[in-house]
């Protein structure tokens, strides 16, 4: 496949068929990701599960497969929590150009939450899902600003500290976090993220090339 615009429109058939078999608890989204992250969405059906709709951004888990930390083969049947509680089911694949390139992804999301209410369904479904995928967290946001802040507040969560009271060490060790979540793959992350560390953008820049080189 050369690129996703030249197979839109078989591509979009898929889309609408997956949508029409499993419903409308199931939102089908087709991204573009040679567009820039802030509006890869170029198909979707019932985008009320997430929020979101043409034009709209990818998630934490594309921006980690277009930084090489997650496998571009896909991901499939990972439960991410909603913001208003809700579960969802996913799967997600990568569709590469013929030289291996990543360029697009169909992914499913599937609102479980009324099945996993129910025991007999839960254990028809086995939604006793392993350790690994019960830990994935998927950041559904409407725009990349929104989709950055959630990688800030997960970055704090996970180095344990305010920027004001962490070390020069913690500070580089949250910027190669961000790096590894593909926060700097976001156009003008920088600017935020030197902000929030409250550091210059050149000390930064400086900080990033010491956690890529250690």
């Amino acid at each position: 496949m050369e690129s996703v615009r030249a197979e839109f429109e078989n591509l979009n058939t898929i889309i609408k068929l997956i949508a029409e078999q499993f419903g409308k608890k199931c939102e089908v989204v087709l991204h573009d990701l040679t567009e820039d992250y802030e509006h890869t969405i170029v198909a979707i059906e019932n985008g009320e599960i997430t929020g979101r709709s043409i034009g709209g951004c990818g998630s934490n888990l594309g921006l980690q497969v277009l930084n090489g930390e997650k496998d571009s083969n896909g991901m499939f049947r990972y439960y991410t929590q909603l913001k208003d509680g809700r579960m969802v089911k996913s799967s997600s694949i990568y569709l590469k150009n013929p030289e291996g390139k990543v360029i697009g992804s169909i992914c499913i999301n599937f609102d479980v939450t009324d099945l996993m209410n129910i025991s007999k369904i839960m254990s028809q479904y086995e939604f006793n899902m392993p350790v690994s995928e019960a830990r994935e967290q998927e950041v559904f946001a409407e725009s990349v600003g929104e989709l950055l802040e959630e990688l800030i507040v997960s970055c704090e969560r996970a180095i344990g500290k305010h920027p004001s009271y962490m070390s020069k060490q913690e500070k580089v060790e949250a910027i190669k976090y961000l790096d590894q979540k593909g926060a700097f793959l976001i156009a003008k992350a920088g600017d935020r993220i030197s902000k929030y560390l409250q550091i210059s953008k050149n000390t930064m820049y400086g900080y990033l090339e010491e956690s890529r080189n250690s």
